[in-house]
């Protein structure tokens, strides 16, 4: 005959934890029971409040939070959901261009089809991904990936709600459910948590084993990623921060699409499309020197001429500068001061050869002084 416990529940549950860990099965629990001398029926009696499904338990939880949300997800009308419209706005000045009609057809298709975009910065990658769900009418869930995004920002996790702790669903569940596009933006500056989203990446859902809830995907559902490389690392520096992503992982992606930024007439296009939302309707010759200048630039670039390159979201910046100031130089200067002054430079002189307009000021400081 087993003997009789003599410990409270709390030690019960700290004795459990030190050999299991905060969640438990009824195999652990069962190895626990037999090594103490304990009666299983007995324990699990007393652990009730802690049980999160069948033969699963969390010690983490408080009985009563456990209990509110059994009853949460027994009967949902309890809880209920706000509702958001999460299709993103149409954007008047977006002009499509590469890969944009893969993508857009691969959305369309609503099949499960797991898509890895990779391409230098400020080329149109995430853009062009909610510009087709706003074409389509199609939700997008976008998750900003860091090296501290982890399975409780990915996922969910538990809480403080009004004092209590409650469980809240992450944006990939909510894309799951919901039958969304999941944008996972530069994914490649993700840690070995993103493998969490292994099983998400087969089209087979998630279990969500704090709450012992699995939640499967609604159709429609899809992943797509952005990254500045191919989950490989970046050897030249450029994109400090960016990871060697687990093989397996990026095995997942059924596909991967190459992001180059667009040709001048296109990029022509797209910069007078934003200048005349912004009042510039006369700046069409600037836009033209510009897109000249920054092709210049690329090909020197690829060319292993020089180490920096003028995106097209730099190209729109230096727009937007000169809507405010109405300076090409100030505007140029301003836009380009990130890189080295060697570079800044050379790429204010090489401006200087494209626009005979151009009046280069050379190092001078060109703040304005306020009367």
């Amino acid at each position: 005959m087993p003997r009789k416990s003599s410990v409270n529940d709390q030690q019960l549950i700290e004795s459990i934890k030190e050999l299991y860990g905060s969640e438990i099965t009824s195999g652990d629990l069962k190895g626990f029971c037999a090594s103490r001398g304990l009666n299983y029926q007995t324990v699990t009696r007393r652990l009730e409040g802690y049980k999160t499904a069948r033969g699963r338990w969390n010690l983490e939880v408080t009985p009563s939070v456990v209990g509110k949300m059994e009853q949460a997800y027994k009967a949902p009308a309890a809880l209920p959901a706000v509702e958001q419209n999460l299709i993103p706005d149409k954007d008047d000045t977006f002009v499509k261009f590469g890969n944009f009609n893969d993508i857009k057809k691969i959305i369309q298709s609503r099949l499960f089809y797991p898509t890895f975009i990779t391409g230098l910065s400020g080329n149109g990658k995430t853009f062009s991904v909610e510009q087709a769900c706003a074409q389509l009418k199609r939700e997008l869930v976008r998750v900003n990936i860091t090296i501290e995004t982890d399975e409780d920002d990915l996922i969910g996790g538990f809480r403080l709600v009004n004092g209590e702790t409650a469980w809240h669903n992450g944006p990939v569940v909510e894309a799951l459910e919901r039958g969304a596009i999941l944008l996972l933006d530069e994914i490649d500056l993700a840690s070995n948590k993103i493998l969490c989203l292994q099983s998400i990446l087969e089209g087979k859902g998630v279990f969500l084993k704090k709450i012992g809830r699995f939640v499967k995907p609604a159709a429609g559902f899809n992943v797509v990623a952005t990254a500045n490389t191919k989950g490989k690392g970046s050897d030249d520096g450029r994109f400090i921060g960016t990871n060697v992503l687990n093989a397996a992982f990026l095995d997942r992606f059924a596909i991967t699409l190459e992001q180059e930024y667009p040709p001048t007439s296109v990029e022509q296009r797209i910069l007078q499309g934003i200048a005349i939302s912004i009042g510039l309707e006369n700046a069409g010759d600037f836009i033209k020197r510009m897109c000249d200048w920054s092709d210049v630039i690329r090909k020197t670039f690829y060319d292993g001429g020089i180490d920096e390159i003028v995106s097209t979201r730099r190209l729109v910046h230096i727009l937007k500068a000169y809507s405010i100031f109405g300076d090409k130089e100030k505007s140029i200067r301003y836009s380009i001061s990130g890189f080295d002054d060697e570079t800044k430079q050379s790429f204010l002189e090489l401006y200087d050869k494209v626009d005979a307009d151009f009046v280069l000021g050379g190092e001078q400081n060109i703040e304005e002084q306020e009367n």
